[in-house]
């Protein structure tokens, strides 16, 4: 593997429990040829050992401030310098409050505010303290200051509870970091991508999530989406600002925060509930809606004599194309999800013609990309000004930017604002 050859990586390795995948993501972009070199915080070290981060990296990890011989040679100037690429993994809510106000007590803090080069973060900390309003002004300040990040994902932490705060996987991170270098003018986000910001005053819906249709009282027709994609973008639409009504089918997720949610489970339901949730500025369709149901038997079915029972299916109605259709509250941008298993742009294109939305988030749900119910996505926007496909990342990165695109489009130019 060469996609990094000859890049110079920058490894800062904060004090969190997540410091174990630093060493997975040292090795991994060693594996596509970077150089990388390490600094480990006072923290940090608590978590693992320097040694294992030098065999890693096959480089000297560096550590104190004021150290005479790294200092004699102005060391944090020349580590923050000679670097394509800063990585901060773990970003710990300390890191990231230090770099947000310039403070530099110690080697690490030192050379994040020394540096001219970018700044890749991969945020890891206890959910409380992600959703703390001190550090979500700290993220703010720094997304302002051209920071880039990558995460935090959901799930299980170390202290027993769940939600977002987890540092993304070191393939994620390797992810965004060959982004970042070989296309630097699409991965910054807008500035004040947070309450108050990009989306301040606008009214979002989305849908998440698969549709169960019964076929009797105990079994359904249903599909493998998990709502993860759908969640995230509605987590990061609240995030941006907006006023997010997220209509979800049955999922195993928990519900993102500031959001309202509506549970439903069938075709029906969702599109009844999107129609009470309107008018909107946008509505985004990332549900998995069953294209079929049957009418469904009042008792469970049993097996007979005459074999397998035999089912009419009948078509569900079409939510995406029923709000792109209204004649009046239509939202003024619908965005449509294609999961597509083969020819993806080309049926996306087919689809946005078809339904005649805004803009269609193409992706390949075959079973090899383990993107249908993992943690991270590919996508293509497909729109009626061309294509821009978009490297694999974590779903949340992915909304994070599905987000700041969806305010841009907004921003530039269509009038009348819903009122509700």
């Amino acid at each position: 593997m060469t996609s990094l050859a000859s890049a110079r990586i920058l490894l800062v390795v904060g004090g969190g429990v997540a410091a174990y995948k630093s060493l997975d993501l040292a090795r991994r972009l060693r594996e596509r040829g970077a150089r990388v070199r390490a600094v480990i915080t006072r923290a940090g070290k608590h978590f693992i050992a320097p040694l294992s981060l030098a065999a890693l990296t096959g480089e000297k990890v560096f550590e104190d401030l004021f150290s005479l011989t790294d200092e004699a040679e102005m060391g944090h100037i020349e580590l923050s310098r000679d670097a394509d690429l800063i990585v901060v993994a773990p970003a710990t809510a300390d890191l990231l409050a230090k770099a947000a106000h310039g403070l530099a007590d110690d080697l690490a803090s030192t050379l994040l505010l020394a540096t001219d080069k970018k700044i890749l973060a991969a945020p890891a900390m206890n959910l409380r303290m992600w959703l703390a309003p001190a550090t979500r002004r700290n993220v703010a300040a720094l997304r302002d200051d051209g920071m880039l990040f990558i995460g935090p994902n959901d799930g299980s932490m170390a202290c027993g509870e769940f939600g977002p705060g987890r540092m993304a996987e070191p393939l994620e991170i390797v992810a965004a970091v060959e982004a970042a270098l070989s296309s630097p003018t699409t991965i910054p986000l807008p500035p004040s991508f947070v309450r108050g910001g990009a989306l301040a005053g606008k009214r979002v819906v989305i849908t998440s999530g698969p549709t169960h249709e019964p076929v009797d009282p105990v079994r359904y027709i249903a599909n493998r989406s998990s709502g993860k994609q759908g969640h995230a973008i509605a987590r990061a639409a609240a995030e941006a600002g907006a006023e997010v009504v997220l209509v979800s089918g049955p999922v195993a997720i928990p519900d993102p925060s500031g959001v309202d949610v509506v549970r439903v489970e069938t075709a029906r339901e969702m599109l009844a509930a999107v129609e009470s949730a309107l008018p909107a500025d946008i509505f985004i369709a990332a549900a998995a809606v069953a294209d079929w149901r049957v009418e469904a038997a009042g008792e469970k079915l049993k097996k007979g004599a005459d074999g397998p029972p035999r089912f009419a299916l009948v078509e569900n109605p079409d939510i995406l194309a029923t709000v792109a259709a209204r004649a009046s509250g239509r939202p003024r941008l619908v965005v449509g999800f294609a999961a597509e298993t083969e020819k993806v742009v080309e049926h996306a294109r087919a689809k946005l013609a078809r339904k005649k939305c805004d803009l269609v988030v193409a992706n390949d749900v075959s079973p090899a990309t383990g993107i249908m119910g993992g943690d991270a996505n590919e996508v293509s926007l497909v729109g009626p000004d061309g294509v821009e496909s978009w490297p694999k990342l974590g779903k949340d990165e992915v909304a994070r930017r599905l987000v700041a695109e969806f305010a841009r489009r907004l921003s530039s130019g269509q009038p009348d604002e819903p009122s509700r």
